[in-house]
């Protein structure tokens, strides 16, 4: 667990990478418990290489720019599909967007932005893989499924100097 800029946040880890992230739920206690349904495990302080993602990930949540790439991540049991999306959206930097449906044409399969979008949903490692980077046709925010929703994704494009649609929002 570690504090934000956003509130708290939480990362989980393994041999091969960071298994998961859990971005800021209403509070410390909530945040963590999102965390251990989804991959169980217990809490420690974060060392080495750990802590280092944990800073960059608090820098980058202040309008540090870093596009994270080379933070490993753990793809055991993710589909295919979901894979190679994680990967082209790992390519979009901060400051930057792109839409459904171009990470779907980008991953070979133009017209799935539908599919695109239950990727970023179910994606495991927001912030790492920028899923709030993805808009939805003609610049529309669309859904976010961290806490607050799509004003959370609207914040976090602010602090990283994107907006949606090129249009100021609520936090610029």
């Amino acid at each position: 667990m570690f504090d934000t800029a956003l509130g708290w946040c939480g990362m989980a880890w393994g041999e091969r990478g960071v298994v998961a992230v859990e971005l800021p739920g209403a509070d410390r206690g909530r945040t963590l418990a999102a965390l251990r349904r989804r991959v169980g495990g217990r809490e420690v302080e974060p060392a080495g290489p750990v802590l280092a993602v944990v800073e960059r990930v608090r820098a980058l949540l202040t309008g540090v720019p870093d596009d994270l790439t080379d933070v490993p991540v753990d793809p055991s049991g993710l589909p295919d599909f979901h894979w190679r999306v994680y990967q082209h959206i790992r390519t979009v930097g901060p400051g930057r967007t792109t839409t459904y449906g171009q990470v779907a044409a980008a991953v070979g399969a133009p017209g799935s932005a539908q599919a695109v979008g239950q990727a970023m949903g179910a994606n495991p490692y927001p912030i790492i893989v920028p899923c709030h980077r993805v808009l939805g046709a003609g610049g529309k925010v669309g859904g976010f499924s961290a806490a607050g929703g799509a004003a959370t994704k609207v914040r976090i494009l602010g602090i990283e100097g994107a907006a949606p649609g090129g249009q100021p929002s609520l936090f610029d």
